[in-house]
């Protein structure tokens, strides 16, 4: 990839994605201690998540979707939601185990993992980019330094 201005514009908003999820994490975290169970605090999260997106969609000016046009939405295209699920309600369980840093260290290196296999097998119309022995190496190497971490 060549660094370009476009890149060097979009590199900021791809770290704030990394400065939200954690911010998320920890408030969704201090939630749960208002609450009776991790998943309550996910479910109170996505309320308030899908009132806000409700919001922007309806203020949007793009076209908006009939049900006929949401039925020729392929199965599997609706789990999206239930990795969300899974992302925050897990997120918010195993916090105050392994802490901050080392859940996002893990996380990082789980979406390098799949995000390898995704370019590799070219799924979900990505360009294809084949999995190369640096960028092995790379993972290997958060992987280390996520489990450095592991020493407090």
């Amino acid at each position: 990839m060549k660094i370009t201005a476009q890149v060097l514009v979009l590199l900021p908003f791809a770290i704030g994605i990394g400065v939200a999820m954690a911010l998320q994490t920890a408030l969704n975290a201090q939630l749960r201690s208002y609450l009776y169970s991790p998943l309550q605090a996910a479910l109170l999260s996505f309320i308030v998540g899908t009132l806000l997106l409700s919001l922007l969609v309806f203020f949007q000016q793009s076209a908006k979707p009939n049900l006929s046009m949401l039925g020729l939405i392929p199965w599997y295209l609706w789990l999206g939601g239930c990795l969300g699920v899974y992302a925050i309600s897990m997120s918010i369980y195993t916090v105050p185990q392994l802490g901050f840093l080392t859940l996002s260290g893990l996380i990082i290196f789980g979406q390098i993992v799949m995000s390898m296999l995704l370019d590799h097998f070219a799924w979900f119309g990505i360009e294809k980019t084949e999995i190369s022995w640096s960028r092995c190496l790379g993972a290997v190497i958060i992987f280390i330094g996520v489990m450095l971490t592991l020493q407090r």
